[in-house]
């Protein structure tokens, strides 16, 4: 098997860390939870923040770790004083990390905004893009000398069409013109934050998620590309100096949602600052027909006993879809490196998981395929290092290689656990 030379784990700080304490100011997803709005509350997630020494042993033998960084323990009003002591847990989480032979890849947006910038219109509101820029001086400051990979968002559709549009994450809201705004302003601090996050040498790019597309039909082609243009190019495209496809700018001008009229002169060329690599989060692909342009409903439902084929995500697994995305973003962007920043499966069979050792070896094989075909597939980490909270559906969807108590905090290596260690070990 052809396996990119970097092999790890991801996680997000809300997912996992709890501890709001020491300073942390209020985020968006805090407040979600405050209101109700998820399957099981935020407070203490994993409890990583009390227990990191505990799973940065069990990082031991993986070559790096994605985490993510989050904005109130630094900057608990998103601007202003920095919080020392949320700093300081990054150092010591970070040092453990490297003295454990681990290499940490750092996120600085997994969503986590925080509420007093929310107040303010959040990303919908321009000056945000400052704050985030700011945030990103401190951070890299602080961390520069230990950090030499740095993403600065994760998943910016997720977060402008699910939180803004669907309103079904945080911050709730259901309005296209605020979802695009927000897209478009997550988009432009990506391009004004490269420049800071490589001051000290570092290595930068975004995490994009992807959801290939193939029509059911020969009649559903239409409606196939204007997906892969909601859903793929809208984010992709400005990426790599191509603007937003025009196709879906027409359609979303005749449709009212947008005008254009945020993007200021010079927008879309900081957007396409170079970058070091790309991130992609891959977990499946969907069939669209005419009628479903922009929706990604499945053919099953969450939860647990999935059919062959399906995780209890209700996503279908689909390793060959992700072998060619890769050579379509190579062949149509040439990115001069790829990561595979999230990719992994929703299983709740406790720790003899070999389903989850199914997936992952389908996909590492989809990857292996890829590399061989030459795309720069240079990373991979498995989503996700532990069980988490899985934002609305909470503790039900369990991503993990570790499995997790939630009532006790117990971890308890699965099956894929080990079989992964041994992969990296044995490669």
């Amino acid at each position: 098997m052809n396996l990119p030379p970097v092999l790890g784990a991801a996680t997000s700080a809300f997912q996992i860390e709890g501890g709001r304490e020491d300073g942390k100011g209020q985020s968006i997803w805090d407040t979600f939870s405050d209101e109700g709005r998820l399957a099981d509350r935020g407070d203490t997630a994993c409890d990583h923040y009390h227990r990191y020494q505990e799973d940065v042993d069990l990082l031991k033998g993986f070559d790096a770790y994605r985490m993510s960084i989050a904005w109130t323990r630094v900057l608990p009003e998103g601007t202003g004083e920095v919080n020392q002591k949320g700093l300081d847990f990054y150092r010591r989480l970070i040092d453990e990390l490297l003295d454990s032979g681990v290499d940490p890849w750092v996120t600085l947006f997994h969503w986590d905004l925080p509420q007093a910038l929310q107040d303010r219109g959040g990303w919908a509101n321009r000056e945000t893009v400052d704050a985030f820029v700011r945030y990103a001086e401190v951070v890299v400051e602080a961390l520069g000398d230990r950090v030499k990979n740095w993403i600065s968002h994760n998943e910016p559709w997720v977060y402008a069409t699910l939180g803004h549009i669907e309103g079904v994450f945080a911050p709730g809201i259901t309005d296209w013109q605020t979802g695009l705004a927000v897209a478009h302003h997550v988009l432009l601090s990506h391009g004004k934050a490269v420049p800071v996050l490589k001051e000290r040498g570092g290595s930068v790019g975004p995490a994009l998620d992807c959801r290939p597309s193939r029509p059911a039909t020969p009649d559903d082609e239409a409606a196939n590309t204007h997906f892969d243009g909601f859903r793929n190019r809208w984010y992709f495209d400005p990426v790599f100096g191509k603007g937003y496809p025009a196709d879906i700018e027409e359609t979303y001008r005749e449709l009212g949602r947008w005008d254009g009229s945020l993007v200021q002169a010079g927008d879309l060329d900081t957007i396409a600052t170079p970058i070091d690599f790309l991130g992609i989060n891959y977990y499946t692909s969907i069939e669209i027909r005419a009628g479903s342009e922009e929706s990604e409903v499945g053919k099953v439902a969450p939860g647990p006993g999935p059919p062959p084929g399906y995780t209890e995500m209700g996503w279908e697994i689909t390793p060959a879809a992700l072998t060619e995305f890769l050579q379509r973003v190579d062949r149509e962007y040439s990115p001069a490196s790829i990561v595979i920043t999230e990719n992994g499966a929703s299983y709740s069979d406790g720790v003899e998981d070999q389903r989850r050792i199914d997936y992952l070896q389908q996909h590492l094989d989809a990857v292996s395929v890829a590399r061989d075909s030459g795309v720069p597939v240079d990373g991979y980490f498995v989503w996700s290092l532990m069980d988490n909270l899985e934002w609305v559906s909470g503790f039900t969807q369990r991503f993990g290689l570790i499995d997790v108590d939630f009532d006790t905090q117990v971890r308890s290596p699965k099956a894929s656990y080990h079989w992964y260690r041994n992969l990296i070990a044995n490669r």
